[in-house]
C-alpha cells in the first residue's frame, strides 16, 4: 500500500477495509488517494468532490469502523479536493457531433460476400473483428455469460454449452459477446464456417429465398455451419413460416453437434415461441447479462478512453459512470459526446463540463430503478414473511434465510454501499458481507437455487418501484 508508507500503523487498518469492500473497489476508490493521519483526524486528498462524495456515502462507515477496531480511535475524516474548471457554454448536440463525426460512427457492418463465393475465399461470417473477448470487460454482472461464451468458442457443440442463450436488456454487450465467440473460433480455425446474423436478417433472407425460389441455397448456407450466431431472436417470434424454417435449421445443426448461439432482450420463457422450438432453447444454457455496477462502468469508460486515445481524467470518467446507469451503449456514447464537444471547444474535459453537457441523461442516486423495498416485497412474498421481519431481531431460520437472500439481492441489484444496505435491514455492514458471501456460495454451488434467485430477480424487476 504505497499511499500508506508514512503511516505503517495504518496498513492493517486498510488491509481490513480492502477485505471488506473487495480489491477491485479498493483499487478504484482508495488506492489512488493520498492520506494524512494526525491525532484523530484522517485527511483524504482526492482529485474532485465527486470522488469524495462517493467515499463519504459508500465507504466512510467502513473506514471509521476499521480505525475503531484496530486502533481504538474514533476518527474524523476530512476530504481535500481540487478545484474544477468552469464549463464553456454548451452548444447544440448537432454541432457537437459535427465537430468530431468519427467518434459517433458505428462499427462498419461487414458486407456479406455473394453466396456463390469461390472456394478459395473465406466464408462470409459477417463478424466485426474488433469485438473480441480481449476487449470485453468481464465483471460480476456478465461473468457467467462471458465464461459460457468462452467455453462455447473453445468447445464447439459441447452439450454443456449448446445451444447457448444470452439474454439481457438492450445495450449491455450481448452482440459483442456473440462476435467474440465467432472471432475466437476463426482465430483457432480460419477454415471454420461461422455465420452471424440478426433474427430480422434471418426472416428477410428467408423471405427473399422464397421469392427468388432459392430455398435450397438458403438452407445450404445455414445448415452446413460450424457455428450459427443469431442475434435478437425475438424478431422471429410470430412469423410462422420463419419459425418453422428456423426450427429445422436448429435441428440440422444440433444433430451434427454444431454450435448454436442465440441472443434476445427477453428470457427464453418470455419469447412465446412455438412450443417445440421453445423447448429446444430451454434445453441449452441460458445466461443473463445484468446492468454493470459502478466499478464496471468506470472500467468500460477507461477502456474506451484508451481505445480512442484521448486525455481525460479518471475523475471525469467516474462522474459519467455514476450518472449514466442505463446501458453500456449509452455510457460509451456519453463519453464520445463529451470528447467531441471538448475538441470542438479546445478545452480539457472536466466534471463541470460533463455535468452541463450531459444534463439530459445523467441521473441521481435517487433515480435507481430498483430499491430495497421492492426486493423485500418480492422476497417476502416468496418466503411468506412480513416486511417488518426483515428489520426485526428474530433469528429463526424461516426469517434469517430470506433476510440474507434479500441482502444479497440488494448488493447485486443496487449501487448501495454495504453500510447503507445494513441500515436498511437494521444490521451492520459485516452482517451484510456474511449474508452476501453465504448466498453467493450457494448460488455458485447449486444450479437449482441459482435458477430460483434468477426468478426472484425477474420478479423484482417487474415490480413498480414508484
Amino acid at each position: 500500500m504505497d499511499n500508506l508508507q508514512a503511516y505503517p500503523q495504518l496498513v492493517p487498518v486498510f488491509q481490513d477495509i480492502e477485505n471488506i469492500i473487495g480489491k477491485d473497489t479498493y483499487d478504484m476508490w482508495l488506492r489512488p488517494a493520498a492520506f494524512e493521519y494526525a491525532g484523530t483526524t484522517l485527511t483524504i486528498s482526492l482529485p474532485n468532490q465527486f470522488w469524495g462524495k462517493t467515499i463519504r456515502e459508500r465507504y466512510q462507515h467502513i473506514i471509521t469502523d476499521a480505525f475503531l477496531k484496530h486502533l481504538g480511535a474514533e476518527i474524523t475524516i476530512v476530504y481535500q479536493v481540487a478545484q474544477q474548471e468552469p464549463a464553456p457554454a454548451v452548444t447544440s448536440a448537432k454541432d457537437v457531433i459535427a465537430a468530431a463525426p468519427e467518434y459517433f460512427s458505428q462499427p462498419a457492418k461487414p458486407t456479406a460476400a455473394p453466396s456463390a463465393a469461390p472456394a478459395s475465399e473465406p466464408f462470409p461470417s459477417n463478424l466485426i473483428p474488433s469485438f473480441t473477448f480481449e476487449n470485453f470487460i468481464e465483471a460480476p454482472s456478465n461473468r457467467f455469460a462471458y465464461k459460457a461464451a468462452e467455453a462455447a468458442a473453445t468447445n464447439l457443440g459441447n452439450r454443456a454449452n449448446n445451444p447457448l442463450f444470452i439474454y439481457s436488456s438492450p445495450g449491455l454487450g450481448k452482440t459483442h459477446l456473440m462476435h467474440a465467440i465467432g472471432n475466437k473460433i476463426l482465430q483457432d480455425n480460419p477454415n471454420a464456417q461461422v455465420l452471424y446474423m440478426s433474427g430480422e436478417e434471418f426472416v428477410s433472407e428467408y423471405i427473399k429465398a422464397l421469392t427468388n425460389k432459392s430455398h435450397d441455397s438458403f438452407r445450404q448456407k445455414c445448415r452446413t455451419l460450424d457455428c450459427f450466431l443469431v442475434d435478437d431472436i425475438q424478431f422471429i417470434v410470430g412469423k410462422a413460416a420463419s419459425e418453422e424454417e428456423f426450427f429445422h435449421t436448429f435441428n440440422a445443426l444440433f444433430d451434427k453437434n454444431k454450435q448454436i448461439v442465440f441472443s434476445s432482450d427477453r428470457t427464453p420463457q418470455q419469447l412465446e415461441l412455438e412450443e417445440r422450438l421453445s423447448s429446444r432453447l430451454l434445453s441449452g444454457l441460458p445466461t443473463e447479462i445484468k446492468k454493470p455496477n459502478l466499478e464496471t462502468r468506470i472500467a468500460i469508460l477507461r477502456q474506451k478512453r484508451n481505445s480512442i486515445h484521448v486525455d481525460i481524467g479518471d475523475d471525469v470518467l467516474s462522474f459519467i459512470a455514476e450518472g449514466v446507469q442505463t446501458n453500456v451503449r449509452e455510457l460509451e456514447g456519453s463519453l464520445l459526446r463529451l470528447v467531441a464537444y471538448c475538441r470542438m471547444q479546445g478545452v480539457t474535459p472536466t466534471i463541470s463540463i460533463a455535468k452541463e453537457l450531459l444534463a439530459d441523461i445523467l441521473v441521481s442516486g435517487n433515480d435507481l430503478s430498483i430499491n430495497v423495498n421492492a426486493i423485500k416485497k418480492v422476497v417476502g412474498k416468496r418466503f411468506s414473511i412480513k416486511m417488518e421481519d426483515f428489520n426485526s431481531k428474530r433469528k429463526t431460520q424461516s426469517i434469517a434465510w430470506p433476510r440474507q437472500i434479500a441482502m444479497y439481492l440488494t448488493t447485486e441489484l443496487t449501487d448501495m454501499s454495504l453500510p447503507e444496505i445494513g441500515r436498511e435491514f437494521n444490521r451492520d455492514h459485516s452482517t451484510v458481507v456474511h449474508a452476501r458471501d453465504v448466498v453467493k456460495e450457494k448460488v455458485d454451488a447449486d444450479p437449482f437455487f441459482a435458477a430460483e434467485i434468477n426468478q426472484l430477480i425477474l420478479d423484482i424487476k417487474a415490480v413498480d418501484n414508484k
